[in-house]
């Protein structure tokens, strides 16, 4: 290895110093008078190396650690963190987070969560692969990235930069009803910006690939590469008329749906009334051909977890069937807000799939288009715009006109408008080119039809 590569956590050993850090906070929140007590220290570090024409612009490299202590007293809670891990630090963590619970109002909800769902045997899902690289060959690999985009065409006039990001972590969990638990972690990911054109004209776009592991990596000239390609498809930007047409939701951009339905649908949402989805639990929601899979038990996959932020087991379960909602995405508390009990997503969803029953494999995105006959494809989304609480949608849109299933011209200046209820039902179509980011992935997705204000 170069000498002065990063040097990878030791995890095997710090794994057993953490979970004794773990048992030694319990015991003292047990001596302090707590009722219940969970406790999670973790470590990461990372590095970043940002290039732009083809000289390193900035490196960052980071290392963090944490311990964060809750206590209960009956139904009140407290917490407090340290990032010193001596043991006159974790006795005043420990006693900070003892004195908040004391003090604070009784909530019902509050608690750990029942023994029975702890996932105290889980499987090693393969989520560590480090990559011991230094920031010389970091920066190295950043500039292939950006040179193949600059390579091009002479439309690419400039860039936003190429980087490079890699990170590894590990940390252990442990609750005072017999839990303790951890695993090590890793995520690495390679991005470049191209600038097409000149002045008034110039359109920018960007590509990334992001994995567990290194070797999962897309080669960095095929990114840099297809992040040209978009960027020059810009420069043939122009408006279009204001109406109601078809839209086809390009699939990195559809996995924002996936996003808005665990928004929606999420226990704090539920409980606080501020969700479109309020008492939809066993309605249909979504067009009846469609299905959303949640499976936290895909080796390597990253949104994969043998257990949440609670300690609790996670469900491999379908959470719509045949556009029915059948399941929200609930912690203990929010579960307990409810009426009902965790679903194991105390910290996010994992592994969402949307999928429809009337999908073919040769459904790649020119099939799509070919569906979609005319109307418009959305590529970037510029904004917030989404009311959870009416379901109310309105983003600002790039993409692209569509005529006769062919792409015409890039579109700019437009928003796109809608009601996420309205959307989901009006699904006609989810294309086989998956693409995942993150925890969710799903194809292009048809809407029937949305409204586009142009000029």
């Amino acid at each position: 290895m170069n000498e002065n590569a990063e040097v990878l956590l030791d995890i095997p050993t710090q794994q057993g110093v953490f979970r004794q850090l773990v048992t030694d906070a319990l015991g003292y929140a047990r001596e302090a008078g707590a009722t219940d007590a969970a406790v999670e220290v973790s470590e990461s570090q990372g590095l970043s190396v940002a290039v732009r024409q083809c000289a390193i612009e900035t490196i960052e490299q980071t290392r963090d650690r944490s311990l964060a202590v809750t206590v209960f007293a009956g139904n009140r809670r407290g917490s407090a963190s340290t990032s010193d891990f001596s043991v006159e630090a974790l006795r005043r963590t420990v006693d900070a987070a003892w004195h908040i619970a004391r003090y604070t109002a009784e909530d019902s909800a509050a608690g750990l969560p029942e023994e029975d769902l702890l996932a105290l045997n889980y499987p090693d899902l393969d989520l560590h692969e480090p990559w011991a690289i230094d920031p010389r060959e970091a920066a190295r690999l950043a500039i292939r990235a950006e040179r193949a985009a600059l390579a091009v065409s002479p439309r690419i006039t400039n860039t936003e930069g190429a980087s490079l990001d890699t990170m590894e972590g590990h940390f252990i969990l442990g609750n005072s009803r017999g839990f303790l638990g951890g695993y090590p972690y890793s995520r690495h990911s390679l991005s470049v910006a191209p600038i097409a054109g000149q002045g008034s004209g110039m359109q920018r776009d960007y590509w990334y690939t992001s994995a567990r592991r290194p070797a999962d990596l897309a080669d960095p000239v095929r990114v840099g590469r297809y992040a040209a390609e978009r960027a020059l498809s810009r420069l043939s930007a122009r408006p279009v008329r204001t109406g109601h047409f078809p839209v086809l939701f390009e699939a990195p951009l559809a996995v924002g749906l996936l996003g808005a339905l665990t928004q929606a649908a999420s226990g704090g949402a539920l409980y606080r009334k501020a969700s479109f989805l309020v008492d939809a639990l066993g309605k249909p929601v979504f067009a009846d051909h469609l299905d959303v899979i949640e499976n936290p038990y895909i080796p390597g996959a990253q949104g994969s977890s043998p257990f949440d932020g609670e300690g609790v087991r996670p469900q491999a379960r379908r959470v719509v069937g045949a556009g029915v909602l059948e399941g929200y995405f609930l912690s203990s508390y929010t579960a307990r807000k409810l009426g009902m009990r965790t679903t194991g997503n105390a910290g996010g969803s994992h592994n969402l799939s949307l999928r429809s029953r009337l999908t073919r494999p040769d459904d790649t995105l020119e099939a799509m288009l070919r569906k979609m006959d005319t109307g418009f494809l959305v590529t970037e989304l510029i904004g917030q715009g989404v009311n959870y609480v009416t379901g109310d949608y309105s983003r600002g849109a790039f993409g692209y006109w569509v005529q006769g299933g062919r792409i015409q011209h890039a579109v700019d200046e437009v928003t796109i408008a809608g009601n996420l209820a309205d959307m989901f039902r009006r699904i006609v179509a989810v294309g086989a080119d998956v693409y995942g980011r993150g925890a969710k992935s799903t194809g292009s997705v048809l809407i029937e039809r949305m409204a586009i204000a142009g000029r």
